[in-house]
Parts: C-alpha cells; sequence; structure tokens
C-alpha cells in the first residue's frame, strides 16, 4: 500500500537508477521538456492520465502509483529552511545574495508584481567553455502585476 506522493518519487527513482534510464529519456517518452518532467517524477507537478500511464509503463509502476501520479502534490521538496545539499545550497546562495537585485530590476522594468512559478518555464543546458564547462539555466515566468481594488 502506497501511503504518500513521495513513496512513489522514491519508487520512480530507484526504477531510473536500477534501469539506468536519463531524465531526457523519461522527457521525450512523455513527449514534454526535461525540466517539467522531473519535477513531476520528483513529485512537484501533476501528471494526466495519459502522461502517468506512461511513467507507469517506463518505471514499472503499480496502478495505485500512477494514481498518485495524477493527484496534486504538496509542492516544496527541500527538507530544510537552508538546504544542506550543495548544489541546492548554491541556488538559495544565489537568492540570498542576488534576490534583491532581480526584486528591483523586475519591478523596475514591470512594476509592482511577481514572476510566475505556474506559468513558468525552465530551460538547463550545458554550455561548453574552455575553462571549464558553465550551466546555462533560464527561468521563464509570466509578469503578474498586483491589482489595486
Amino acid at each position: 500500500m502506497i501511503s504518500s506522493r513521495e513513496d512513489v518519487t522514491a519508487m520512480i527513482v530507484s526504477s531510473k537508477v536500477r534501469n539506468g534510464i536519463t531524465w531526457s529519456q523519461v522527457a521525450e517518452a512523455v513527449g514534454l521538456s526535461k525540466e517539467w518532467t522531473t519535477a513531476a517524477c520528483l513529485g512537484q507537478m501533476t501528471f494526466d492520465k495519459t502522461q502517468a500511464e506512461i511513467i507507469g509503463k517506463l518505471f514499472g509502476l503499480s496502478d495505485e502509483a500512477v494514481a498518485w501520479l495524477q493527484i496534486v502534490p504538496y509542492k516544496g521538496s527541500l527538507p530544510s529552511a537552508v538546504p544542506t545539499d550543495p548544489l541546492i545550497y548554491r541556488w538559495y546562495e544565489i537568492v540570498s545574495v542576488y534576490g534583491t537585485t532581480i526584486k528591483e530590476l523586475i519591478h523596475e522594468e514591470f512594476g509592482d508584481g511577481i514572476m510566475s512559478a505556474i506559468d513558468f518555464s525552465m530551460d538547463i543546458q550545458r554550455q561548453a567553455d574552455p575553462k571549464g564547462d558553465r550551466v546555462n539555466v533560464v527561468l521563464s515566468g509570466k509578469f503578474l502585476p498586483y491589482k489595486t481594488y
């Protein structure tokens, strides 16, 4: 019996490792970006029925697990306020150092509002560099202005 979406995430990750599957292969099978598909497999997005069934076949999941993939998850996967994983911590550091700059520049360009993480896309690519390859991350979110009433 499965008691949470986290149980299904653990099944997916275990099968991925056991079978040597890449997130890009998973995304190709589902027909969506590797970024969104990975987030969904890690329990942060909701698959529709067809997508969930593809994931189920790919990872050898039970019908119950496939059903869990279609339930809206509790979003936010970090186990602590300040992450301890070095890679995730660097993202925390980026926001800590540049967060106010990002906020100021968005407000200067767009006005008072936020960048959506719902109407959002992300692209992660390797950028070759003779001094050491770079991680190129592009985040794109719809601007949502605050409204007066």
